[in-house]
Formats: structure tokens, C-alpha cells, sequence
């Protein structure tokens, strides 16, 4: 064990898997298993790799928050199907074969012993943003293939880092600090939240983010760099500071009324309200072994449940 807190972006992982593994991997009524299998390897694959201490499998109450659509009503918006008439809540394009296997992923992480966390009226994001905050005794890990949590990075007052495994568990990369200063060339102290500010400034189309016209990733991070952070370049820009040009003061001026609202959509709610199932500590043996062995038989989990079971640290 390395007395690290694990954090899982549950969703980004069982999309990955989902969209990893082939459709073939079914149970006996013929429900399609491959997130849940690939889901379970993950974790087993973070057992053994990263010998955490602790582990929460983190959850999303709700992928679209109100309070963040109240300020930019595109923020996710592209990802929305709306029914017929328009009039239906949105929900999110997930992939018919996906939907019924996330109560299965639930059932085995209950059986396990594993501990799960939500807030409700929040993201994933925010229930790991803020467990990863609060936390004053252990290292911090966020296993995520979402770049959005690099902001988590710190170095105190204990050390978070990022396992972004957007390409693969095998081609997983362990990034701190010094790691996201260097890759987008921004300040080492404060790493996570300059990135934030860059991404807020860069935008990014995928979540519905317009960003500043004209300003790419090269320059938002030179520009947080250089005026160490978004609020103080947004200053610079009202105040007519010399030191920006009139290019950029103009292009700023132009994006007002999104910066005002950005740092509020794009961070994570540190203060999200995160209720927990069960204690975090990593089971050493399955809580409930009869219902991991039901749950294996009836959706035909075979090896992906035995690689689990061995890697708990009482196997």
C-alpha cells in the first residue's frame, strides 16, 4: 500500500471501457457487459499499479449542473438530445448498450466493499475536486481520461497528481505539477489553477466552451503566465494596461460578458456537497462474497471479477 486516496472519474473510465471492449462481451439474457468488465479492470489494474490505500469511485448526480447552465447555457449543450417537442429534460447522448450496465457496475462496486461519492446537482469533477481539496493526510490520485481535472494538480498541503489515462491504462501518464507546468508552459506554483484559467481563456468546444476569439492555447498560457491569473488579465484589460496589446485588450473586451461566468463553470466546485456510501478504505476482502459471485455467474464477468479479487490487498 502506498497510503494514497484514489479518486475515480467513474463515468470517463466506464465510457472508455465501453467504447475499448468489444460489444461481443455479453451475459447469458444477452445484455452487453463490456464497461463493466473493462470498468473492473481498471480498478484492478489501479490495485496493482498504484496500491492505494483508499479509493472512491466517484459519480455524477448530474452531468449538466443548473448552476453552471445559469451562466452559459452552451456548456454541454451540444451533447444534449432532446426529445420531440424540445420540452423533455435534457439528458445526455449515452449509448443505449451503456445505460444498462451502469447499475451492474453499481451492484459490483456495492458487493466489493468499494465506496462511492455524488453531490447531488453536481459533476464527477466536483465530488473529486472536493475530496481531493479536503484531504490533509494522503497523497492524492485522480484517474481520469478528462484533462478538465488537471486544475487538481498541487504540491501541498499534500501532493494530487493526475493518472490521465485518456489513451489507455498502458500508455497512462502520472502528471503533477512540474509535469502540466512544463507540457503548457505555466507556472509550477500554481500549475492547477493557471490551468483552469488557461483552459477558461483557450476554450473548448468539446464542453461547449467559446473561449476568447482569436486566443489559442500558446497564448491564453502565456497571457495567465504573464498576469498570473484570469481575473488579473481581465483587469489588465478594463484598466487599458500597456503591457497588453490593444489587439488583445479589444479581443477581452469583445468576451466580457463570458469571462464573467468562465472561472465559475470551468473550476470545480471545491465546495460541492459529496455524500459518501461507505468509509474509503480499500476492502481487503469482498464485503459481501456470495453477491460478488451471483453477480459474476448472472452477467458473465468471469476474469475480470477473478482479476479484481486478487488484487485486493487481503488476496
Amino acid at each position: 500500500m502506498t497510503g494514497s486516496l484514489a479518486l475515480l472519474d467513474s463515468a470517463s473510465l466506464y465510457f472508455r471501457a465501453f467504447f475499448a471492449l468489444p460489444d461481443s462481451m455479453r451475459a447469458a439474457d444477452g445484455t452487453q457487459v463490456n464497461a463493466v468488465r473493462g470498468f473492473a479492470d481498471t480498478i484492478a489494474r489501479i490495485l496493482t499499479d498504484r496500491r492505494p490505500a483508499r479509493l472512491v469511485c466517484c459519480l455524477d448526480a448530474d452531468w449538466r449542473p443548473k448552476f453552471r447552465t445559469d451562466l452559459l447555457p452552451s456548456y454541454k449543450a451540444h451533447r444534449v438530445a432532446e426529445e420531440t417537442g424540445g420540452d423533455a429534460p435534457d439528458v445526455e447522448e449515452v449509448p443505449d448498450t451503456l445505460t444498462p450496465q451502469v447499475p451492474i457496475i453499481l451492484d459490483l462496486l456495492e458487493a466489493f466493499g468499494f465506496a462511492t461519492a455524488e453531490a447531488a446537482g453536481y459533476e464527477a469533477d466536483d465530488v473529486i475536486g472536493a475530496l481531493a481539496t479536503r484531504e490533509k493526510a494522503a497523497p492524492v490520485e485522480v484517474i481520469t481520461g478528462d484533462r478538465d481535472l488537471f486544475q487538481l494538480v498541487r504540491a501541498e498541503p499534500t501532493p494530487t497528481s493526475v493518472i490521465y489515462v485518456g489513451k489507455g491504462w498502458a500508455k497512462a501518464e502520472v502528471l503533477g505539477p512540474a509535469e502540466i507546468a512544463e507540457r503548457y508552459s505555466l507556472p509550477l506554483d500554481t500549475a492547477g489553477p493557471a490551468y483552469a484559467d488557461m483552459a477558461a481563456l483557450r476554450g473548448d468546444p468539446s464542453d461547449g466552451l467559446p473561449g476568447v476569439a482569436g486566443i489559442g492555447e500558446k497564448t491564453a498560457a502565456k497571457l495567465i503566465t504573464q498576469f498570473g491569473s484570469l481575473e488579473a488579465l481581465v483587469e489588465a484589460g478594463e484598466t487599458g494596461d500597456s503591457a497588453l496589446p490593444l489587439k488583445t485588450r479589444l479581443r477581452l473586451k469583445d468576451a466580457a460578458d463570458y469571462l464573467a461566468v468562465a472561472p465559475t463553470v470551468v473550476r470545480v466546485a471545491v465546495d460541492a456537497p459529496v455524500e459518501q456510501s461507505r468509509p474509503d478504505t480499500v476492502p481487503a476482502t469482498p464485503a459481501d462474497p456470495e453477491r460478488v459471485a451471483e453477480l459474476a455467474e448472472r452477467w458473465n464477468l468471469g476474469n475480470s471479477v477473478e482479476r479484481l479479487l486478487k488484487a485486493l490487498p487481503g488476496a
